[in-house]
């Protein structure tokens, strides 16, 4: 999921009264991927969920959907608070909103408690993720400069991946399936408090709490040629990851005959775990260069998973999946990076807020839409027009940006006619991807 850019490094401010604690750097790695797992790991349950309580595919769609609204919401109102009142404080009331989720996700007896449980967990990630991220940026070691970024970057998709094929394999082979993966995850938050505990504050209390809660959003009017083109991409990628964390499970049973529910850990795995090692793979490319493959192989693998599920293909369409995961990965890069790369400074808060709504809204409006097809036209048909309006705005992204590579070719054979006309395209210096943090 995204999150804003880890884009400046700023020297652990610290409490002067603790000793620094060197190793603190790879742990808030780790918490990081523990969020994102935590989050993705009802995915497998979802199919079990229905089958006990009698409910459809939209109203499990609505489901994924509050996720995000918590998630969102945390984002615009709380995503700048660590600033103010420190990283630790912020992390703590994270972890014990996280917490308090699982305990109602481990009691859950009907779909109104697995709501609340969503939207606490909602919550919770979006203020962990943004505080963490910065945490990283405070902590990164002065010998391996852009550590950070990279971590951040690679992070969330590798925790949506663990999330959702660790909790596959405990609901297949474990006791208590719809309880046992929030144990374990419950455990694994105690031991993220402890951490948070020991960890040394890198950011001391300044004023400006209750003003920085204010949301804020904007898109300048000087960036709207570069933002134009990626608005596509970031919409055909998130909501492809939508449909798998919400949909993907039921589609692999019920349309493929995969019945168990390892499966559906590996369907979500399989996307967003390709998705996670493009990220790494493709950290030093530049943000533009990225954009134009990332849109082509998000529609085709979306083609290819569809021919293979109209054609009971299973194996075609894994070989989609991975398609599609690889231009996930460098989607991610691609939009987030251009976000990092157009946005001054002064800008950076109000840019990125905007590109959390457009992600966001991405990633749960159409699989909202998506359940009441399934509910109204069956899951056959209700995947085949989400996987072509998937492909079509792939394409739309794709064309936006080669025809904005055109505009910039004219302009620089203008400039060296030495016409006014260079003007007239957006600036494109490039800067490696690795400078943004995507959650």
């Amino acid at each position: 999921m995204p999150a804003p850019p880890a884009v400046t490094a700023r020297p652990p401010a610290g409490d002067p009264h603790r000793a620094p604690w060197k190793g603190a750097f790879p742990y808030v790695g780790a918490i990081l991927v523990l969020f994102l797992a935590a989050s993705s790991a009802p995915s497998p349950l979802y199919a079990i969920y229905q089958q006990q309580w009698h409910f459809t595919a939209w109203v499990l769609s609505v489901v994924f959907a509050l996720y995000v609204v918590g998630l969102l919401g945390s984002l615009l109102v709380v995503g700048a608070l660590s600033d103010h009142l420190g990283r630790r404080p912020v992390l703590a009331g994270a972890i014990g909103l996280e917490m308090v989720a699982l305990v109602l996700f481990y009691v859950a007896g009907d779909v109104f408690v697995l709501s609340a449980a969503r939207v606490l967990q909602g919550i919770a990630t979006g203020a962990a993720t943004t505080t963490l991220s910065a945490t990283l940026v405070d902590l990164e070691p002065s010998h391996a400069r852009g550590r950070a970024g990279v971590i951040t970057s690679v992070s969330p998709l590798t925790g949506l991946a663990l999330g959702a094929l660790g909790s596959g394999v405990l609901v297949e082979f474990g006791p208590a399936p719809t309880r046992l993966v929030y144990t374990l995850l419950f455990g694994a938050m105690v031991l993220a408090a402890v951490v948070v505990a020991l960890m040394p504050e890198t950011s001391l209390r300044r004023r400006g709490a209750v003003a920085s809660l204010r949301p804020r959003v904007a898109m300048p009017a000087h960036l709207r040629a570069d933002i134009v083109p990626v608005v596509p991409a970031m919409i055909a990628g998130w909501a492809l990851a939508g449909m798998y964390l919400s949909l993907g499970p039921s589609v692999a049973a019920e349309l493929l005959g995969l019945r168990s529910h390892l499966i559906g850990g590996v369907v979500v795995t399989l996307l967003t775990g390709t998705g996670a090692l493009a990220v790494f793979l493709l950290r030093s490319r530049s943000a533009p260069s990225l954009l134009a493959p990332s849109s082509a192989l998000l529609g085709l693998g979306t083609l290819i998973s569809l021919a293979g599920v109209a054609g009971d293909l299973a194996w075609l369409a894994a070989v989609g999946t991975v398609v599609s995961g690889l231009g996930m990965g460098a989607s991610v890069l691609a939009t987030f990076g251009t976000f990092a790369r157009i946005a001054k400074p002064h800008e950076r808060s109000e840019v990125f807020a905007l590109a959390n709504i457009i992600a966001y809204l991405g990633n749960s409006v159409p699989s909202v839409l998506g359940g009441i097809a399934v509910t109204v036209l069956g899951v056959r048909t209700a995947t085949g027009i989400y996987a072509l309006a998937i492909a079509v705005i792939a394409a739309t992204a794709l064309v936006l940006r080669l025809s904005q590579i055109r505009a910039e070719r004219r302009a620089v054979m203008a400039r060296a006619a030495g016409t006014p006309a260079a003007a007239e395209a957006p600036a494109t210096a490039e800067a490696p991807a690795t400078a943004v943090s995507c959650h």
